[in-house]
């Protein structure tokens, strides 16, 4: 089941799977596949979540190529992954932090106008990547944080609800009953990997650089899927991107990672194309992967080379990361690379192919040179 969404009315329909279906059907009548020039609309998003896809793609033939519907296909394929809770990664009711509280980061971009609207540490909303369109389309501002967004979301009309549910309260008990394992606290008493706090500095040297790179960060796959980032672009080249989760299981109350942050979790610029990451946010926002992506498709490398760009830079520093990066041209074009999984599925939809899941292996393990000494 997905939903139409109706742009006049700002409601949603529900849209049955016979009519996904023959969405998919009109969407494969008379094009030949892998022709540039038949690519758009398009639309992308991270994972094996195809109901979002669906939404999105819905949105864009509601227009003629799509035109003028990219930001409404971004906004209301992320918020059905928000409203079906997708692997307890996106939206409300799942991963509880250190205290049990579920918070939500999410962002949209306009590739035309470079202009952003993002939320992050969003409490008692569910709404996150609408409320982020209100802040693009309603504020001067880039990103509002914690109550603050909040309160920002209810002057709007949001409605405020808890966002923890009681598969949240078993997440956090069973935590809780293993002495807060695993969690993000190092260089703190008691000891983090024993106990559960509050934790106090540790009155110690700082730890060595390769200490640090050698800790063991949040691990993506079947069970941890992290981020949904979306991308939609019609037939005059109009690009959204957008994102939307509700970060790490057990993550420290106040963390933010990479998704909403322009750069880090997405990026698009009309000129060039977009991009959009998932995986080990305090490692990935560190090197604006997505940032990285658009910048060497602009220098001529195409969608597949500069998806591994970031990919290839941050493996540099953290050898055992997980993460992956879709990057997609002006044109439609698209690729996807990632580290620290075997493979890695999104799904895309343009008319050759409609809310088709496509994978692609992952980039082995950087190899470890030994120097040996004259």
């Amino acid at each position: 089941i997905a939903y139409s969404y109706n742009i006049k009315t700002d409601t949603c329909a529900t849209l049955t799977s016979a009519s996904i279906n023959q969405i998919v059907a009109e969407g494969k009548v008379g094009i030949k596949k892998g022709a540039t020039d038949k690519l758009l609309p398009m639309a992308i998003n991270t994972w094996n979540f195809p109901d979002s896809n669906a939404m999105a793609w819905h949105i864009l033939n509601q227009s003629r190529g799509g035109v003028r519907q990219t930001r409404n296909a971004v906004v209301e394929g992320i918020t059905k992954c928000e409203q079906l809770q997708c692997d307890l990664a996106v939206g409300y009711g799942g991963t509880p932090d250190e205290q049990g509280e579920t918070t939500l980061d999410s962002m949209v971009m306009d590739g035309a106008a470079m202009d952003v609207g993002a939320v992050a540490g969003l409490r008692r909303i569910k709404d996150a990547i609408r409320v982020a369109r209100h802040v693009l389309e309603r504020t001067e501002h880039t990103l509002l944080v914690g109550d603050s967004a909040t309160e920002f979301a209810i002057s709007m009309g949001f409605r405020s609800e808890s966002l923890v549910t009681p598969k949240t309260k078993i997440i956090y008990k069973h935590w809780k009953a293993k002495n807060c394992q695993p969690n993000f606290w190092r260089n703190v008493h008691p000891d983090p990997k024993t106990s559960c706090g509050p934790y106090e500095p540790t009155a110690t040297p700082l730890t060595h650089r390769k200490e640090d790179r050698a800790r063991t960060e949040h691990q993506i796959g079947a069970q941890h899927h992290d981020t949904i980032g979306m991308i939609a672009i019609d037939v005059d080249h109009q690009i959204h991107a957008g994102t939307s989760t509700n970060g790490l299981n057990h993550k420290i109350h106040g963390r933010v990672g990479d998704s909403p942050i322009a750069g880090a979790g997405g990026y698009a610029d009309n000129e060039v194309g977009a991009a959009v990451a998932t995986g080990d946010g305090d490692i990935m926002m560190r090197f604006l992967p997505t940032l990285l992506a658009v910048e060497a498709m602009r220098n001529g490398k195409s969608p597949a080379e500069a998806a591994e760009v970031g990919i290839r830079r941050i493996r540099k520093h953290y050898k055992t990361f997980s993460g992956a990066v879709i990057a997609v041209n002006r044109l439609g074009q698209y690729a996807a690379a990632c580290h620290g999984m075997r493979e890695f599925p999104f799904v895309v939809s343009n008319p050759t192919q409609a809310i088709h899941v496509e994978t692609v292996k992952c980039l082995p393990p950087e190899p470890s040179v030994e120097v040996v000494p004259l």
